[in-house]
């Protein structure tokens, strides 16, 4: 008899580029998990702030976007289609200009208040992974099973400029390395939620490893707190 494994919830933090979506998906989509991209939610609120021109250090106009925005994820074969408003944006949020404004916009208390609430009634049901930058320790701090996902700066951003050159974006990897660059810093010394990793989080490296490789030892991970 085949032996009945529980429903764990699962967290993946760590800097830009280290591969934490598409990584989560892999791992989602081997133990038949739901996949709940939090980066593509903040990416959503950017995209829907840059498009009706809100300066967000004008708080009362991001407070009045946060009350009445909606947010909806489906998940698919391959990939997150991400929806504002009903308009889909899957692509749009992946633009260059939209990376280079998300980690100000998810540094803003009132955004990730909403995001987060979001998130956590969401993962309520058990059976998910998530991927972001305080999952471990502000959205999930009691998961089952903690991944803190990284790799050296070089070795993310030659992955994020091979994942846009796939999509047509023309981008330098210059460019790239110092937009990293510059989310790493602002990520990691914001003072709402900062990228750091949890105490009991696993670090994983994945400079010198592949995707596929790095979501089966997740995966491994997972089987065990599984049992």
């Amino acid at each position: 008899m085949k032996e009945k494994l529980k429903k764990i919830s699962i967290a993946i933090d760590g800097p830009a580029g280290a591969g934490k979506s598409s990584v989560a998906k892999l791992v989602a989509n081997r133990l038949n998990y739901l996949y709940i991209d939090t980066g593509a939610m903040y990416r959503a609120f950017t995209w829907a702030v840059m498009h009706r021109n809100i300066d967000i250090a004008d708080e009362k106009a991001v407070q009045a976007l946060a009350e009445t925005l909606e947010i909806r994820l489906e998940a698919d074969v391959e990939l997150c289609r991400v929806y504002v408003d009903g308009q889909e944006v899957t692509n749009d949020i992946r633009m260059p200009e939209v990376s280079a404004q998300v980690s100000s916009v998810a540094a803003l208390a009132v955004v990730r208040e909403k995001l987060v609430q979001l998130q956590k009634e969401m993962s309520m049901a058990g059976g998910v992974i998530l991927d972001g930058r305080d999952i471990g320790t502000v959205v999930l701090p009691k998961a089952d099973l903690k991944i803190f996902l990284t790799a050296s700066a070089d070795a993310r951003a030659k992955r994020r400029w091979l994942e846009l050159k796939n999509r047509g974006t023309v981008e330098s990897l210059q460019q790239i390395a110092d937009n990293i660059q510059a989310r790493d810093k602002m990520d990691s010394h914001r003072a709402v939620s900062p990228l750091r990793q949890a105490e009991d989080a696993v670090l994983v490296d994945n400079s010198e490893i592949s995707l596929q490789e790095t979501a089966e030892m997740i995966v491994k991970m997972a089987e065990e707190k599984m049992r």
